[in-house]
């Protein structure tokens, strides 16, 4: 009986072992719904921009790839939650923070979906971009999606559905978001941020106005969770701060052309201040003003 009892204990520590809560594997790992998990940024480590990973069945999908370092301990993370394999990674879109880290997960025997927008992007944006990060990118390899979806992509195992929905050009041409509808959670990419400064609006081949009736339809699902590309967990009124901030940017911008104001000129006056946090440095939304400005005035 003593020996059985001890057995017990031991295999009662064991599990316990097994089973330790998210937060004491890393504080960067936040448990939003039963096998949904965000992965925070981490600025110190320059993981700039959020991840997170639905444990389906058999097997896991990842949302956005992240840098390679930043790839390495979302598998690492990962790791810490399950054993399953991971099967997919998809990338909201193809800047480098959210998709350059697919190399690493290629090699940890997954297959990179992303909208066909996206995937033409990356063949054509991002061999450039990786040689400007060549300093940081020794001994890593450049990894292209390999499915691209022209609408919607569906993973559901009769447990969890996502919904991979393409709805770009906004912040970019290829821009898609990963919809959990059960469980109301959103992951939007870099069309929504919750942060200081706001988005980076210069992609080539960004569309501001299209941007915001992106924003408009996306908060139509009524999203309990809003996992955003950069910035603090949130809800539907991150996409209502996101969508006001760039409204008001997009605008002030025409109506300073009209006005005949220069990009000078407006860069100065047009203040976004009072759409916290996204416009709340003056000085860091004067790039975005520039960038806005360009696109309408040719």
């Amino acid at each position: 009986m003593r020996r059985a009892a001890l057995f017990s204990t031991f295999l009662a520590l064991i599990l316990l072992a097994l089973h330790r809560p998210v937060s004491s594997q890393s504080s960067q790992i936040h448990r939003l719904a039963p096998d949904v998990y965000l992965r925070a940024a981490e600025p110190a480590k320059r993981i700039i921009a959020n991840a997170g990973w639905v444990v389906f069945r058999d097997y896991v999908l990842v949302i956005d790839a992240n840098y390679p370092w930043g790839a390495r301990a979302i598998l690492e993370d990962i790791r810490a939650t399950t054993n399953k394999p991971i099967k997919f990674v998809f990338d909201t879109h193809y800047h480098g923070d959210h998709a350059h880290g697919n190399g690493v997960f290629v090699d940890a025997g997954a297959t990179i979906v992303c909208s066909a927008d996206c995937v033409a992007e990356s063949r054509r944006k991002n061999p450039r971009a990786w040689e400007q990060s060549a300093a940081d990118y020794k001994n890593e390899k450049l990894e292209h999606p390999q499915i691209g979806f022209p609408d919607k992509l569906v993973f559901d195992d009769g447990t969890h559905r996502v919904e991979l929905i393409k709805v770009g050009p906004g912040h970019t041409l290829g821009d898609a978001v990963a919809w959990l509808p059960k469980e109301r959670i959103l992951f939007t990419g870099d069309l929504c941020v919750n942060q200081r400064p706001g988005n980076n609006v210069a992609d080539p081949d960004a569309d501001p106005d299209n941007w915001v009736r992106a924003l408009d339809a996306l908060s139509q699902y009524e999203p309990a969770q809003v996992v955003p590309g950069h910035g603090v967990l949130g809800d539907k009124q991150a996409l209502a701060g996101q969508r006001a901030y760039l409204a008001a940017m997009i605008t002030g911008v025409r109506s300073g052309i009209a006005r005949g104001e220069s990009a000078d000129q407006l860069a100065e006056s047009l203040d976004l201040t009072r759409y916290a946090p996204w416009g709340a440095d003056k000085a860091r939304n004067i790039p975005s003003i520039r960038a806005v400005y360009a696109k309408f005035k040719k």
